[in-house]
């Protein structure tokens, strides 16, 4: 197989599985979000903002690669499905899930033990937000380290980093 084929079928799997964890991490931070509108029970500050970064980042990423993945299958050749695109938003969404994970377990003080500990009021839920922010940053790092690679191979292809992901 060559790199063409793992494209046309990885990019739609390492993108849908972005989404779905996003999805949940979208849950995760707008149920919290709402609890500390309503009731105001956050520990701090850092808490409640770093919970409605988190919810930022889940939308942003959600609607983006919903946008890639429909101009990577209906516009192959577009300027929206070309590499420099891709590195744009990825490297962008990657700054924003590595800020947001990195924030919140820093506020969390790298993670709750939710049997030990009675000053987190929604210790699971922050644990699971926690948890699917680095898991959703470990797919956006492997999307665009796979995307660089692709563009080292369309600049020693001739097309630079406006050529599309598919040869």
């Amino acid at each position: 197989m060559d790199f063409n084929t793992h494209m046309r079928r990885g990019h739609p799997i390492v993108f849908s599985l972005i989404i779905l964890f996003c999805i949940i991490e979208l849950a995760i931070s707008a149920w919290l979000t709402s609890r500390f509108n309503s009731y105001h029970n956050y520990f701090s500050l850092a808490e409640r903002d770093r919970t409605r970064f988190l919810l930022f980042s889940s939308i942003w990423t959600i609607v983006l690669s919903g946008v890639y993945m429909f101009f990577f299958f209906s516009l192959p050749d577009s300027p929206m499905s070309s590499v420099a695109s891709h590195v744009v938003f990825l490297l962008l969404t990657w700054i924003f899930w590595t800020a947001g994970a990195a924030s919140i377990t820093a506020a969390l003080g790298g993670g709750l033990n939710c049997n030990t500990q009675m000053v987190f009021v929604y210790c699971g839920q922050l644990n699971a937000l926690e948890g699917f922010a680095w898991v959703i940053w470990l797919l956006v790092t492997f999307a665009i380290l796979v995307v660089l690679i692709r563009g080292i191979l369309a600049a020693r292809r001739g097309d630079g980093m406006r050529g599309s992901l598919m040869a």
